[in-house]
């Protein structure tokens, strides 16, 4: 905690100095106006102000980043990942520190933030916390349902310490990201199951980095892309789309239902987004768009995404 305080003081403090060099420099500059000099002032402070925000956040998720690359490998030509859950064990003080981090985000501090950065958070959240709760029986474990029973989910364990409640990967899920609780939805982003992780092989990648607000867009952009360009999960023969089972139990996300995202409000709009990932034939992409295509969901894999 120490090193952390100190961390934050020495960036806090380069930030404050390279201000002042650059006012500095602007105060003395000749031939600009009184008025131009306030003007441009306000202008460096904005754009520095931007650029320590997004230091901040990537600060916040550091050290899971540092661990996803250090741990996540991808696969299949990069269309999905694998994860040496060895090595997540071996630092995985590491990772309950950064969880520890998470959890000391209050409501209020959360709610200030934008929503990308909101989103990102977690995003994070939700796949680090997945990560733990595989951890607690690893090696001994072929899927994360062996952690689940005929009675119990693992899903609904209590186990995520975070905007002061405890909750389950659910909650954190569908209430907070997906929203499922809420009349409107606060982000109504469909993208985010290709970024949130299962620890399962029928799962879209886990990314092999953390997701910060500011490359969040960027970022689930090229997980859609990823996964949807897999061809063992989604593929078009003729006129039939082989789709991923997340595109059935998610149904409502793509739909519409809470409004449309990017001009779309039907499945067959969403895919034709990213024909060329999918690599649709022009006789395919008429197919969808005059609604005529049959759609059939793959079996889900729920072996554990670990490395081999």
């Amino acid at each position: 905690m120490a090193q952390r305080v100190i961390e934050v003081k020495t960036t806090l403090t380069t930030f404050m100095r390279k201000i002042a060099l650059l006012l500095q420099g602007i105060t003395v500059s000749r031939g600009i106006s009184a008025s131009r000099r306030i003007a441009a002032g306000s202008i460096v402070l904005f754009a520095a102000s931007v650029s320590f925000y997004a230091s901040a956040e990537e600060g916040l998720h550091s050290t899971f980043d540092n661990l996803l690359s250090k741990y996540v490998t991808p696969i299949s030509n990069g269309a999905s990942t694998q994860v040496n859950y060895d090595g997540f064990k071996k630092e995985q003080t590491k990772l309950n520190e950064y969880l520890a981090r998470l959890s000391k985000v209050e409501q209020s501090k959360f709610d200030s933030w934008d929503k990308d950065k909101q989103l990102a958070f977690l995003i994070n959240a939700y796949n680090a916390y997945t990560i733990a709760l595989i951890l607690t029986e690893y090696p001994d474990i072929a899927s994360i349902r062996d952690l689940g029973s005929f009675f119990s989910s693992p899903w609904k364990k209590e186990i995520a310490p975070l905007l002061g409640e405890t909750r389950t990967l659910d909650e954190i899920e569908h209430e907070l990201i997906r929203g499922t609780n809420q009349t409107t939805k606060t982000y109504n982003e469909p993208r985010i199951h290709f970024a949130v992780n299962c620890a399962s092989v029928g799962c879209p990648a886990l990314r092999e980095e953390a997701y910060t607000g500011n490359k969040l867009d960027e970022q689930l952009e090229a997980q859609t892309k990823r996964f949807l360009s897999d061809s063992a999960r989604n593929k078009m023969s003729g006129d039939t789309l082989y789709l991923s089972k997340i595109f059935d139990w998610y149904s409502e996300d793509f739909e519409g239902k809470y409004g449309e995202w990017r001009d779309t409000s039907t499945l067959n709009e969403f895919i034709l987004l990213y024909k060329d990932a999918m690599r649709l034939t022009e006789a395919q992409v008429s197919v969808l768009k005059n609604n005529t295509a049959d759609i059939e969901y793959l079996n889900y894999d729920w072996a554990l995404n670990v490395a081999q």
